[in-house]
């Protein structure tokens, strides 16, 4: 059904609906003392995450994108668009060799990805486990999902290894611990 909604907006409403929901997340204060901002690469009428990562830079944030390697999912910083390529199931993963590494592995502002979302913050993904795997290991991050308002759902089924991101931002809400 989610997949569904997103194939029916028109990209300018996709894009539209994105930079609103980015302007909200770029004002946030976890993102504004973020040194470092772990994005995923849009792909498939996902939430562009375009404005936030080109904020990041104009700010001096260094951004790191994540690649796929095995069972796994490791962060590479890029410093332009020039620094990715297709990757894991066509989506764009960076091509650069600076993994994301120190402090900065275990502490940036983590930007999550979704197919559905409820009120309670619990995430469906796209089934691999890699946004779980990579949190379970790295548990300091604070995370930030993004969705536009047709992804939120009654109920998402969860597992005891699902880790629900933090702060959930949409085009018209913020939903968050507390």
């Amino acid at each position: 059904m989610v997949k569904e909604r997103r194939r029916e907006l028109s990209e300018a409403v996709l894009k539209e609906k994105s930079e609103t929901i980015c302007v909200v997340v770029t004002a946030m204060p976890e993102f504004r003392a973020a040194e470092a901002v772990l994005v995923y690469m849009d792909c498939k009428g996902e939430v562009s995450t375009r404005p936030l990562i080109e904020e990041a830079w104009r700010l001096g944030k260094k951004v790191a994108a994540p690649k796929v390697e095995g069972e796994e999912m490791r962060y590479y910083y890029i410093s332009s668009y020039n620094d990715v390529e297709d990757g894991y199931f066509h989506v764009p993963e960076p091509k650069t060799d600076r993994p994301v590494a120190g402090a900065e592995a275990e502490t940036a502002l983590l930007i999550v990805p979704g197919v559905g979302f409820d009120l309670e913050r619990n995430r469906c993904g796209y089934g691999k486990g890699f946004y779980d795997r990579y949190l379970a290991a790295h548990p300091n991050h604070v995370t930030v999902a993004l969705a536009f308002d047709f992804q939120i759902v009654d109920e998402v089924p969860t597992r005891p290894e699902d880790i629900r991101p933090m702060v959930l931002v949409t085009e018209s809400r913020v939903l968050r611990d507390g």
